[in-house]
């Protein structure tokens, strides 16, 4: 068994790709042709001249002809063909080109390029228990023909039905915003959720022979029955955030002032004084009040 994600095991494949013999094609596609046109002339001259062993060799060479020709098999870039003989697997072949193999042996094509899937767009709960919309798309490709041949039913759906499902493991694992918490998130933490969305992918797919060459999110979001309070307590979250950042700015000015005012002895300032000189620098910087010159005394 092979373990995969949390806790998710696979059971070991049947079969694992192994090389198929397979010759050239040039020449027994020729031979083929050859054989053929000997077979219908020495068949047609036996049934013309009515020589029986003409007829009877005919029958050979087009039974030869047709053995030698049955065994080819074209094989495009980005594809193989997966060789059973009586419901045995015998090997693949990858090699591009006019092969020759078993004429016996069924010849299933496999595509190997790569390929993506993009999941629709599901919504879950987040680790918090907020529901999310999310969606994924994973570039993958056929890496072992054998397994995805007789390892599962059908290798496509397979991989896109175990996408969808890491994809939701993923979404209910972490929350959508960390909230301060320092912890990981699927907003803030973008690449390494994405990075063990790959892994976990690749680890439930592997029992199939497919290797996942990348995979991003595409759509997250809040589901729309939270979107607008959510947004509203972000706009708040921002909000606390920028005051803090104006009360710790203010407070510096303030005390940069008051060292200044002093080294310089551009005036004495006593401890009452400087309590209501901070408490209207405060109220200045941090506020959005309008800054009124006093005329009179600090007391008045």
């Amino acid at each position: 068994m092979t373990a995969t994600g949390e806790n998710v095991e696979m059971p070991e494949p049947p079969v694992r790709e192994r090389k198929a013999f397979a010759a050239r094609g040039a020449v027994p596609a020729v031979l083929g042709v050859l054989l053929l046109i000997v077979a219908v002339l020495v068949g047609v001259a036996g049934a013309a001249l009515h020589i029986g062993p003409f007829t009877g060799l005919g029958v050979v060479l087009f039974v030869l002809a047709v053995f030698a020709l049955s065994g080819l098999v074209a094989v495009a870039p980005g594809e193989a063909r997966v060789l059973q003989f009586l419901g045995r697997y015998t090997g693949t072949v990858r090699r591009t080109g006019l092969n020759w193999v078993n004429p016996f042996s069924s010849k299933t094509k496999v595509s190997t390029r790569i390929r993506n899937h993009e999941t629709a767009v599901m919504k879950v709960n987040d680790s918090d228990g907020n529901p999310i919309e999310i969606a994924a798309v994973v570039v993958w490709q056929v890496a072992d023909t054998a397994q995805a041949s007789f390892a599962v039913d059908n290798f496509v759906e397979f991989v896109e039905t175990q996408t969808e499902t890491a994809v939701r493991h993923i979404a209910t694992s972490y929350p959508y915003d960390d909230n301060g918490q320092q912890q990981y998130s699927l907003r803030q933490n973008a690449d390494e959720i994405t990075g063990r969305l790959s892994a976990e992918i690749a680890a439930r797919v592997e029992a199939a022979g497919v290797d996942v060459v990348e995979s991003r999110l595409t759509h997250l979001a809040y589901a729309p029955e939270i979107a607008q309070a959510m947004l509203q307590r972000q706009q708040a979250g921002a909000m606390i955030a920028a005051r803090k950042r104006i009360v710790e700015g203010a407070v510096g000015m303030v005390d940069l002032a008051l060292q200044r005012l002093s080294e310089q002895e551009v005036v004495e300032l006593d401890e009452e004084r400087k309590a209501a000189m901070v408490s209207n620098l405060l109220v200045v910087l941090c506020g959005d009040t309008q800054p009124v010159v006093n005329t009179g005394s600090l007391y008045h």
